[in-house]
Protein backbone atom coordinates (compact mmCIF):
# COMPACT_ATOMS: atom_id res chain seq x y z
CA UNK A 1 0.00 0.00 0.00
CA UNK A 2 1.30 3.54 -0.68
CA UNK A 3 1.62 5.93 1.69
CA UNK A 4 1.97 9.43 1.52
CA UNK A 5 5.60 10.70 2.04
CA UNK A 6 7.22 7.85 1.83
CA UNK A 7 10.80 8.92 4.04
CA UNK A 8 8.43 10.10 6.86
CA UNK A 9 9.33 7.73 9.11
CA UNK A 10 12.86 7.76 8.47
CA UNK A 11 12.85 11.51 10.49
CA UNK A 12 12.58 11.85 14.14
CA UNK A 13 10.28 14.73 15.49
CA UNK A 14 12.97 17.47 15.37
CA UNK A 15 13.92 16.48 11.75
CA UNK A 16 10.40 16.68 10.57
CA UNK A 17 10.31 20.63 12.20
CA UNK A 18 13.15 21.13 10.34
CA UNK A 19 11.81 19.73 6.89
CA UNK A 20 8.71 22.11 7.79
CA UNK A 21 11.23 25.07 8.68
CA UNK A 22 13.44 25.00 5.63
CA UNK A 23 10.06 24.56 3.28
CA UNK A 24 10.96 21.05 2.08
CA UNK A 25 7.33 19.99 3.27
CA UNK A 26 4.20 21.89 5.01
CA UNK A 27 2.66 20.96 8.24
CA UNK A 28 -0.26 19.53 6.62
CA UNK A 29 1.78 17.62 4.65
CA UNK A 30 3.10 15.96 7.81
CA UNK A 31 -0.53 15.61 8.92
CA UNK A 32 -1.98 13.73 5.98
CA UNK A 33 1.10 11.10 6.13
CA UNK A 34 0.11 10.99 9.75
CA UNK A 35 -3.42 9.73 8.99
CA UNK A 36 -2.94 7.92 6.29
CA UNK A 37 -0.25 5.55 8.39
CA UNK A 38 -2.94 5.37 11.02
CA UNK A 39 -6.23 4.82 8.78
CA UNK A 40 -3.98 1.74 7.23
CA UNK A 41 -2.15 0.54 10.73
CA UNK A 42 -4.32 1.25 13.63
CA UNK A 43 -7.17 -1.48 12.82
CA UNK A 44 -4.83 -3.99 13.57
CA UNK A 45 -3.13 -2.17 16.57
CA UNK A 46 -6.23 -0.60 17.90
CA UNK A 47 -3.75 2.41 19.63
CA UNK A 48 -5.77 5.50 18.39
CA UNK A 49 -8.78 4.76 20.26
CA UNK A 50 -10.25 8.64 20.01
CA UNK A 51 -9.30 10.03 16.50
CA UNK A 52 -9.25 13.77 16.22
CA UNK A 53 -8.37 14.30 12.61
CA UNK A 54 -11.18 17.15 11.87
CA UNK A 55 -9.48 19.09 14.87
CA UNK A 56 -5.93 18.56 14.01
CA UNK A 57 -6.89 20.64 10.37
CA UNK A 58 -8.94 22.79 12.01
CA UNK A 59 -5.76 23.55 14.33
CA UNK A 60 -4.10 23.78 11.15
CA UNK A 61 -6.34 26.55 9.52
CA UNK A 62 -5.19 28.79 12.34
CA UNK A 63 -1.59 30.09 12.89
CA UNK A 64 0.93 27.07 14.17
CA UNK A 65 3.34 28.25 16.73
CA UNK A 66 6.75 28.87 15.46
CA UNK A 67 8.05 25.85 18.03
CA UNK A 68 10.86 23.45 18.03
CA UNK A 69 7.74 21.05 16.94
CA UNK A 70 6.32 23.25 14.07
CA UNK A 71 3.93 21.16 12.19
CA UNK A 72 4.95 17.52 13.85
CA UNK A 73 1.77 15.67 14.48
CA UNK A 74 0.94 14.30 17.59
CA UNK A 75 -1.37 12.13 19.90
CA UNK A 76 -1.50 12.35 23.81
CA UNK A 77 -2.83 9.65 26.07
CA UNK A 78 -6.71 9.33 26.72
CA UNK A 79 -5.91 9.42 30.34
CA UNK A 80 -5.90 12.69 32.46
CA UNK A 81 -5.19 15.44 30.04
CA UNK A 82 -7.97 17.56 29.04
CA UNK A 83 -9.03 18.38 25.40
CA UNK A 84 -11.05 21.25 25.11
CA UNK A 85 -14.28 20.00 23.26
CA UNK A 86 -13.04 16.16 23.48
CA UNK A 87 -13.53 13.31 25.22
CA UNK A 88 -10.90 11.81 28.22
CA UNK A 89 -12.01 8.39 29.06
CA UNK A 90 -9.34 6.98 30.83
CA UNK A 91 -10.43 3.57 29.48
CA UNK A 92 -13.29 3.55 31.57
CA UNK A 93 -17.22 3.31 30.39
CA UNK A 94 -18.13 5.40 33.71
CA UNK A 95 -16.21 8.32 31.70
CA UNK A 96 -17.23 7.25 28.28
CA UNK A 97 -18.89 10.59 27.66
CA UNK A 98 -17.08 13.15 29.99
CA UNK A 99 -16.03 16.33 27.60
CA UNK A 100 -13.46 18.52 28.38
CA UNK A 101 -14.88 22.00 29.56
CA UNK A 102 -10.64 23.28 29.13
CA UNK A 103 -7.81 22.73 27.73
CA UNK A 104 -4.94 21.17 30.67
CA UNK A 105 -1.56 23.67 30.82
CA UNK A 106 0.51 20.55 29.00
CA UNK A 107 -1.99 20.87 26.23
CA UNK A 108 -1.05 24.55 26.15
CA UNK A 109 2.75 24.18 26.16
CA UNK A 110 2.60 21.15 23.54
CA UNK A 111 0.49 23.26 21.27
CA UNK A 112 2.98 26.46 21.68
CA UNK A 113 5.87 23.90 20.75
CA UNK A 114 4.35 23.43 17.21
CA UNK A 115 2.81 20.05 18.04
CA UNK A 116 -0.21 19.32 15.83
CA UNK A 117 -2.64 17.12 18.34
CA UNK A 118 -4.69 14.35 15.60
CA UNK A 119 -5.74 12.10 18.43
CA UNK A 120 -5.97 10.40 21.61
CA UNK A 121 -3.97 7.13 22.55
CA UNK A 122 -5.30 3.93 23.99
CA UNK A 123 -4.90 3.27 28.18
CA UNK A 124 -6.14 0.54 30.50
CA UNK A 125 -9.21 1.48 33.09
CA UNK A 126 -7.50 4.18 35.17
CA UNK A 127 -3.89 3.41 33.71
CA UNK A 128 -3.84 1.02 36.45
CA UNK A 129 -2.25 -1.76 34.66
CA UNK A 130 0.88 -3.26 33.38
CA UNK A 131 -0.89 -4.26 30.24
CA UNK A 132 -3.25 -1.74 27.63
CA UNK A 133 -6.88 -3.41 27.58
CA UNK A 134 -9.72 -2.49 28.46
CA UNK A 135 -13.83 -3.32 28.67
CA UNK A 136 -14.13 0.31 26.77
CA UNK A 137 -11.88 0.49 24.22
CA UNK A 138 -10.02 -3.45 23.84
CA UNK A 139 -6.78 -4.44 23.98
CA UNK A 140 -4.01 -2.59 21.83
CA UNK A 141 -1.43 -4.65 20.00
CA UNK A 142 2.40 -4.57 19.65
CA UNK A 143 3.57 -3.41 15.91
CA UNK A 144 6.48 -6.28 16.41
CA UNK A 145 4.35 -8.83 16.99
CA UNK A 146 0.16 -8.59 16.95
CA UNK A 147 0.29 -11.49 19.73
CA UNK A 148 1.98 -9.71 22.17
CA UNK A 149 1.24 -6.44 24.38
CA UNK A 150 2.93 -3.12 23.83
CA UNK A 151 3.21 -2.97 27.18
CA UNK A 152 0.84 -0.55 29.75
CA UNK A 153 -0.78 2.06 30.68
CA UNK A 154 0.86 3.93 27.85
CA UNK A 155 0.38 0.98 25.71
CA UNK A 156 -1.38 3.04 23.23
CA UNK A 157 1.37 5.41 22.77
CA UNK A 158 3.82 3.12 22.70
CA UNK A 159 2.18 0.85 19.55
CA UNK A 160 1.89 4.01 17.55
CA UNK A 161 5.19 5.51 17.62
CA UNK A 162 6.70 2.30 17.16
CA UNK A 163 4.25 1.35 14.51
CA UNK A 164 5.52 4.01 12.61
CA UNK A 165 2.36 6.34 13.07
CA UNK A 166 4.52 9.29 14.46
CA UNK A 167 8.22 9.54 16.10
CA UNK A 168 6.98 10.72 19.68
CA UNK A 169 3.63 10.98 21.68
CA UNK A 170 2.73 11.80 24.88
CA UNK A 171 2.62 9.00 27.76
CA UNK A 172 2.32 8.76 31.26
CA UNK A 173 3.69 7.23 34.40
CA UNK A 174 3.07 6.52 37.97
CA UNK A 175 4.32 2.59 38.00
CA UNK A 176 5.84 1.89 35.03
CA UNK A 177 3.87 3.33 32.05
CA UNK A 178 5.95 4.92 30.26
CA UNK A 179 8.73 3.05 30.78
CA UNK A 180 7.10 -0.67 30.54
CA UNK A 181 5.64 0.02 26.76
CA UNK A 182 9.26 1.69 26.02
CA UNK A 183 10.86 -1.94 26.66
CA UNK A 184 8.03 -3.39 25.11
CA UNK A 185 8.03 -1.63 22.00
CA UNK A 186 11.81 -0.92 21.71
CA UNK A 187 12.03 2.46 22.16
CA UNK A 188 13.17 5.25 24.73
CA UNK A 189 10.70 6.17 27.25
CA UNK A 190 12.06 8.49 30.04
CA UNK A 191 9.86 9.10 33.28
CA UNK A 192 10.35 12.45 34.37
CA UNK A 193 10.97 13.88 38.24
CA UNK A 194 7.97 15.32 39.77
CA UNK A 195 6.72 18.29 39.10
CA UNK A 196 9.05 18.90 36.43
CA UNK A 197 5.93 19.04 34.12
CA UNK A 198 2.79 20.56 34.91
CA UNK A 199 -0.38 18.35 35.38
CA UNK A 200 -2.53 20.88 36.19
CA UNK A 201 -5.14 23.16 36.41
CA UNK A 202 -7.95 20.92 37.36
CA UNK A 203 -5.12 18.26 39.41
CA UNK A 204 -1.91 19.39 40.19
CA UNK A 205 -0.30 16.59 41.10
CA UNK A 206 -0.66 13.14 40.47
CA UNK A 207 -0.45 9.90 42.88
CA UNK A 208 1.09 12.09 45.40
CA UNK A 209 3.66 13.15 42.79
CA UNK A 210 4.11 9.50 42.18
CA UNK A 211 3.25 9.83 38.61
CA UNK A 212 4.46 12.09 36.16
CA UNK A 213 3.65 13.02 32.18
CA UNK A 214 6.03 12.92 29.43
CA UNK A 215 6.71 10.75 26.59
CA UNK A 216 7.72 7.83 24.06
CA UNK A 217 9.91 8.35 21.46
CA UNK A 218 11.93 6.99 19.01
CA UNK A 219 14.95 9.37 19.53
CA UNK A 220 16.90 10.38 22.43
CA UNK A 221 16.89 14.08 21.69
CA UNK A 222 13.28 13.97 20.73
CA UNK A 223 12.48 13.38 24.64
CA UNK A 224 14.88 16.12 25.31
CA UNK A 225 13.58 18.61 23.39
CA UNK A 226 9.75 18.36 24.42
CA UNK A 227 10.81 18.49 27.89
CA UNK A 228 12.47 21.71 27.29
CA UNK A 229 9.43 22.54 25.51
CA UNK A 230 6.88 22.14 28.43
CA UNK A 231 8.80 21.69 31.49
CA UNK A 232 8.48 24.20 34.73
CA UNK A 233 5.79 25.13 37.15
CA UNK A 234 2.17 26.28 36.33
CA UNK A 235 0.49 28.78 38.50
CA UNK A 236 -0.56 26.68 41.86
CA UNK A 237 1.70 24.35 41.29
CA UNK A 238 2.25 23.29 44.98
CA UNK A 239 6.02 22.56 44.19
CA UNK A 240 8.85 21.82 41.23
CA UNK A 241 11.80 20.11 40.44
CA UNK A 242 15.18 22.44 40.76
CA UNK A 243 15.73 24.38 37.47
CA UNK A 244 17.80 22.80 34.93
CA UNK A 245 21.38 23.93 34.47
CA UNK A 246 21.29 24.02 30.97
CA UNK A 247 18.76 23.00 28.21
CA UNK A 248 18.34 19.08 27.83
CA UNK A 249 18.69 18.86 24.24
CA UNK A 250 22.46 20.22 25.04
CA UNK A 251 23.17 17.27 27.33
CA UNK A 252 22.31 14.96 24.83
CA UNK A 253 25.16 15.84 22.93
CA UNK A 254 27.80 16.94 25.98
CA UNK A 255 30.83 14.75 27.29
CA UNK A 256 29.36 13.63 30.41
CA UNK A 257 32.76 12.67 31.38
CA UNK A 258 33.63 9.33 33.24
CA UNK A 259 30.41 8.21 34.79
CA UNK A 260 29.82 5.56 38.06
CA UNK A 261 26.83 3.59 37.02
CA UNK A 262 25.51 0.98 39.39
CA UNK A 263 23.51 -2.15 37.83
CA UNK A 264 20.84 -4.52 39.29
CA UNK A 265 19.68 -7.96 37.64
CA UNK A 266 17.58 -8.62 40.37
CA UNK A 267 13.94 -7.48 40.86
CA UNK A 268 13.35 -5.53 43.87
CA UNK A 269 10.38 -7.27 44.66
CA UNK A 270 11.63 -10.85 44.36
CA UNK A 271 10.03 -11.16 41.20
CA UNK A 272 12.32 -13.31 38.39
CA UNK A 273 14.34 -11.83 36.08
CA UNK A 274 13.98 -13.25 32.44
CA UNK A 275 17.00 -14.13 30.75
CA UNK A 276 16.71 -11.64 27.66
CA UNK A 277 16.50 -8.76 30.45
CA UNK A 278 19.46 -9.91 31.94
CA UNK A 279 21.20 -10.42 28.58
CA UNK A 280 20.01 -6.47 27.61
CA UNK A 281 21.15 -5.42 30.58
CA UNK A 282 24.92 -7.56 30.57
CA UNK A 283 25.40 -5.93 26.62
CA UNK A 284 24.75 -2.47 27.99
CA UNK A 285 26.73 -2.27 31.08
CA UNK A 286 29.70 -4.10 28.98
CA UNK A 287 29.02 -1.26 26.58
CA UNK A 288 29.12 1.36 29.12
CA UNK A 289 32.61 -0.09 30.20
CA UNK A 290 34.15 0.11 26.60
CA UNK A 291 33.34 3.76 27.11
CA UNK A 292 35.20 4.13 30.22
CA UNK A 293 32.65 4.23 32.78
CA UNK A 294 32.63 2.57 36.23
CA UNK A 295 30.04 0.14 35.86
CA UNK A 296 29.73 -1.91 39.33
CA UNK A 297 27.47 -4.88 40.49
CA UNK A 298 24.64 -3.05 43.31
CA UNK A 299 21.84 -3.66 45.20
CA UNK A 300 18.86 -1.53 46.18
CA UNK A 301 17.43 -2.86 49.07
CA UNK A 302 13.91 -1.93 49.17
CA UNK A 303 11.06 -2.83 51.25
CA UNK A 304 8.91 -3.68 48.83
CA UNK A 305 5.74 -4.67 51.51
CA UNK A 306 5.86 -1.44 53.19
CA UNK A 307 6.06 0.01 49.44
CA UNK A 308 2.84 -1.90 48.10
CA UNK A 309 0.80 -0.90 51.26
CA UNK A 310 1.78 2.61 50.61
CA UNK A 311 1.40 3.08 47.01
CA UNK A 312 -2.19 1.15 47.70
CA UNK A 313 -3.28 3.73 50.02
CA UNK A 314 -2.44 6.81 47.98
CA UNK A 315 -3.28 5.17 44.59
CA UNK A 316 -6.85 3.95 46.29
CA UNK A 317 -7.27 7.06 47.49
CA UNK A 318 -6.49 9.10 44.38
CA UNK A 319 -8.76 6.82 42.40
CA UNK A 320 -11.60 6.86 44.75
CA UNK A 321 -11.59 10.99 44.52
CA UNK A 322 -11.95 10.77 40.70
CA UNK A 323 -14.79 8.40 41.12
CA UNK A 324 -16.66 10.91 43.29
CA UNK A 325 -16.12 13.69 41.04
CA UNK A 326 -17.91 11.98 38.21
CA UNK A 327 -20.37 10.34 40.36
CA UNK A 328 -21.01 14.21 41.18
CA UNK A 329 -21.43 14.80 37.48
CA UNK A 330 -23.49 12.41 36.38
CA UNK A 331 -25.94 12.15 39.68
CA UNK A 332 -25.37 8.51 40.59
CA UNK A 333 -22.70 6.25 41.60
CA UNK A 334 -20.71 3.57 39.81
CA UNK A 335 -21.62 0.10 39.46
CA UNK A 336 -18.65 -2.54 39.31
Amino acid sequence: MSLPFPEYESFDALALAHQVERGEITPAELLDAAIARCEARNPELNAVVIPLFDEARAQLENRVPDGPFRGVPFLIKDLGLQLIGTRTTGGSRFFADHVADHDSELVRRYREAGLVIFGKTASPEFGLSTTTESQLHGATRNPWNVGHTSGGSSGGASAAVAAGILPLANASDGGGSIRIPASCCGLFGLKPTRGRIPIGPRVLEGWAGMSTIHAVSRSVRDSAALLDATQGPELGSPYFAPPLERPLLEEVVADPGRLRIAVQSESFNGAPTHPDCIAALEDAAALCRELGHDVREARLEVDAAAVGVASHVIISAHQRYELNLRAQQLGRQPGE
